[in-house]
């Protein structure tokens, strides 16, 4: 063999003995500084990010956020808030290099427990109460149950609307760097006049004390106020979930009973109203006649 052939030979065997150590000082790492020393098994430079990921294999899950968002200009724009783009998650094994789908997690099902628990209590059985105290107390047979149906129906969706305020309420709390200012503070409203609104029924004047009336002007303004808020902040937490359509025309077509109902009965309570003041006025012109026209002392 001559000698060209023996250093060729040594040359190609000297650079197959340094690959893996050139391939072995990247995976440590070695051209990152990280303090306290800390090492990595792996590391993958991305230099159109100029930044680089490291890592150590076996350590269990660990948690990385990565989003798109548009550039413009050299800067970096807020990426897309749709529940789509915030609920995508996967799991990257780094060993295999495999990606498995996973669910959209405790956050998610939170976020859906507060629309449905506000959404049956502000903006279905508050409503419903309403309709109850204004249209079956018109009917003299349904005195005084439709009192503590009212009462009932309150009682029950404040209870179940606290639920999903504090549900709320948490979920801001988890969420510090994204805060839907509009939404949570309709929401506070709402729930500071419903708590006024609950106490205030202790306070309520008998009917025949003159702050009655006074009483039934706030009990009434509150009342519908909150109905309209609730209604209001349900389409803005809708809005922000991004929820399907068929849940946003499920509640529409909800809503829209109610307030068929609300029309039905407004009309036949108002025929009632009417024939009964008819009815009185005969009574008392007849009263007044047989008293040879002087009214009755």
């Amino acid at each position: 063999m001559s000698v060209m052939r023996v250093l060729a030979l040594l040359a190609a065997a000297a650079l197959v003995a340094a690959a893996p150590a050139r391939v072995g000082a990247a995976g440590a790492c070695t051209a990152e500084k990280f303090s306290k020393n800390r090492v990595y098994a792996a590391c993958t430079d991305l230099p159109t990010l100029g930044a680089s990921v490291h890592w150590t294999y076996g350590t269990g899950e660990v948690n990385q956020v990565w989003q798109v968002g548009p550039a413009s200009s050299g800067s970096i724009g807020i990426h897309a808030m749709a529940a789509a783009n915030m609920g995508a998650k996967g799991k990257l094994n780094l060993v295999t290099g495999a990606t498995t789908a996973v669910s959209g997690g405790s956050i998610l099902r939170k976020k859906n427990t507060h629309g449905i628990l506000n959404a049956v209590s502000w903006g279905i059985l508050l409503p419903m109460g309403a309709i109850v105290a204004r249209y079956l107390k018109t009917f003299k047979s349904a005195d005084p149950a439709w009192f503590y149906l009212h009462v009932a129906c309150q009682l029950i969706g404040y209870a179940v609307g606290v639920s999903g305020w504090a549900t709320g309420i948490h979920l801001g709390n988890l969420s510090k760097g994204i805060t839907y200012s509009l939404h949570r503070n309709i929401g506070i409203a709402v729930f500071a006049l419903g708590t006024v609104q609950i106490f205030a029924l202790f306070l309520r004047p008998k009917k025949d004390h003159k702050l009655r009336v006074y009483w039934n002007v706030y009990h009434h303004s509150v009342g519908y106020t909150i109905i309209i808020l609730g209604i209001v902040n349900i389409f803005k937490g809708m809005s922000i979930l991004d929820v399907a359509q068929k849940w946003k025309t499920g509640y529409i077509i909800a809503i829209g009973i109610l307030g068929g109902i609300a029309m039905v009965l407004e009309v036949i309570t108002w025929g009632i109203v009417l024939k009964r003041r008819k009815t009185e006025d005969k009574a008392y012109n007849g009263s007044a006649n047989n008293n040879n026209g002087h009214l009755p002392m």
